[in-house]
Parts: C-alpha cells; structure tokens; sequence
C-alpha cells in the first residue's frame, strides 16, 4: 500500500513538474515574434496543440489551465504582456475568447487518436485550433461589436501561420506523439 501512495505522489509531483514547464514553453511562446506575412506570429498555439499530443488531454487542460491562472493573477505570460496590461484587466480584454479557445483546442489534440493519415491528422488539427478562432471571434465580436469586420480583424491576418504551424505538427507527429510515451 505504501509503494502505491508513493507511486501516486510520484505520478503528481511529475505531472505538476511538466504543467509548470508547459506554461513556461506558453509564456515563451507568446513572447517571440517570428516575421510572417501579413503579421509577425507567435508559437502560442503550435504550443498549445503540441501540449495537448505530447501530454495528453487531462495534462495538456491542466497546463493550458495553469497557464491561464498565471496571466489572470498578474504574471507576464500573455503575449504583449505587461505592455499592454496584466491580470484580469488584460484577460478580459480583446483577447479573452483566444486564450479561452485554448483550452479547448488542447483537450482536442490530446483527444484525437493520430495515425499514418495525412490528410485526417492535418484535419484532425486544423479542427483543433479552429476553435481558438471561434471562441476568440465570438468573445471579440461581443467586445468591439458586430458592426466591425470581426473576421478581417480576428483571423484573416492569422489563417497563413496557423496553416503553416498545423503543417509543421503533421509533418513531426511522430516525434511528438513520442514525447508522450517518454511522460
């Protein structure tokens, strides 16, 4: 019985070690801007989605989740953070519905069953992260309101990079998918 509490305790220390690397990878994520055209990108959601496959979906949330809880107690973790503001004042702001989107979008990579296919684990992905857009046109939509070209705004600047990066996760699957047998 002892061994099993101390296999347990083992289990949580290293899931919670790998969460507190996960937010630093989403932190760094955000902070780097690679020149892209039309906008310069992050890597946030290459992260996100890589989370959520190398982790699985339990982890990949609960890192994506302590994520979230660093920026919204004020921790510079958010992209344009503390420029732009921190905590809650920057959360609720135009971003809210993207970071929100996260969540969703790593439960979905870690959900979903990759194979050989391609195309379906291209899809499969493409699904995932479409979430983010959604959720983050939904929330910018209601923020600045319906009268505004939400799409031109909230997404058409950012379809190229996120083809780009769903690309480059299909294209290092394997490898990835691999990560989770190491955890």
């Amino acid at each position: 019985m002892e061994s099993i509490k101390n296999f347990d305790q083992s289990k949580i220390f290293k899931n919670i070690l790998l969460a507190l690397v996960g937010t630093i990878l989403l932190a760094i994520s955000s902070k780097i801007k690679i020149p892209f055209y039309p906008v310069p990108m992050t890597m946030q959601t290459l992260v996100v989605l890589v989370l959520g496959i190398a982790f699985g979906w339990k982890l990949g949330v609960f890192t994506i989740l302590l994520y979230l809880f660093e920026g919204l107690i004020g921790l510079p973790v958010f992209s344009g953070s503390p420029e732009k503001g921190v905590g809650i004042i920057y959360f609720t702001g135009p971003t809210m519905g993207y970071l929100i989107g996260f969540l969703f979008a790593g439960f979905l990579a870690g959900y979903f069953d990759y194979n050989k296919n391609f195309i379906l684990n291209f899809f499969k992905l493409l699904i995932s992260v479409s979430i983010i857009y959604i959720l983050g046109l939904l929330w910018l939509g209601i923020l600045i309101g319906w009268d505004k070209p939400i799409f031109e705004l909230g997404a058409k600047p950012f379809l190229l990079a996120e083809l780009f990066k769903i690309l480059l996760i299909t294209i290092l699957l394997t490898p990835i998918k691999s990560l989770k047998k190491l955890i």
